[in-house]
């Protein structure tokens, strides 16, 4: 299976992701958009698309921007997976028409999230997240909500068999949050509603059981559970 992946920032990028794919044998392609003219991958030659999050709005008016989306579409009309992440899952939401607004609460941090559909075997009832956003989605009337959190009630959202948005990261390894901090830690510093600093976010552990949710996605979009 060959997985493209939208990357959209340097230190965002694909984490336990990309150890899910390389434990199943599959192949990682990595784009960067932001960063090479909006090269992005083809339709035909996606079998599971992944979008990640990014400093971006799915609002902005900028043509890769676009693209992505007429790519989610395509996909969309051919059934194949597809995995977003805060914008990425953004991405998602606008693609089938649904808005991208300033969330009532910035989170910037760990904090938990709370699962409200069953329909994903595996993923367990509370799990602490890394946020990163001061956007949400509207959740499409046609998906159900997966996720919330105290602060923002739209966090997550599955559609059918093969489409699953995260306004959260479960995705990042312990390389992959010392990234994110050095890089944009000022971003939690800035009216953060979680009131935590780049120093908590770096203490705090990885939880074990998100690579094991990030594994049950997966498996679930893919049909391998």
């Amino acid at each position: 299976m060959r997985i493209n992946v939208l990357q959209h920032t340097p230190s965002e990028g694909p984490g336990s992701i990309a150890d899910w794919a390389s434990a199943h044998g599959h192949e990682l392609y990595i784009y960067h958009p932001y960063q090479f003219n909006g090269v992005l991958p083809t339709a035909a030659e996606t079998d599971l698309l992944v979008i990640l999050g990014g400093p971006m709005s799915p609002n902005d008016d900028l043509d890769w921007i676009e693209n992505e989306r007429q790519l989610i579409k395509q996909l969309l009309a051919q059934h194949k997976p597809i995995f977003g992440a805060c914008y990425g899952a953004q991405q998602i939401a606008k693609t089938l028409g649904y808005g991208v607004l300033k969330a009532p609460h910035k989170e910037v941090g760990w904090a938990p999230v709370y699962r409200q559909a069953t329909v994903v075997p595996g993923l367990p009832e509370q799990l602490t997240a890394l946020h990163w956003h001061e956007e949400m989605f509207e959740v499409p009337r046609e998906a159900q909500l997966l996720f919330t959190s105290d602060l923002v009630h739209n966090q997550g959202f599955v559609l059918g068999d093969n489409v699953i948005g995260l306004q959260f990261h479960l995705e990042p390894k312990a390389l992959n949050v010392r990234t994110m901090v050095v890089n944009d830690g000022q971003y939690a510093m800035d009216h953060n509603d979680l009131h935590q600093t780049p120093e908590t976010i770096l203490k705090t552990a990885v939880p074990a059981a998100n690579r094991a949710a990030i594994d049950a996605i997966f498996d679930f979009l893919t049909n391998t559970h």
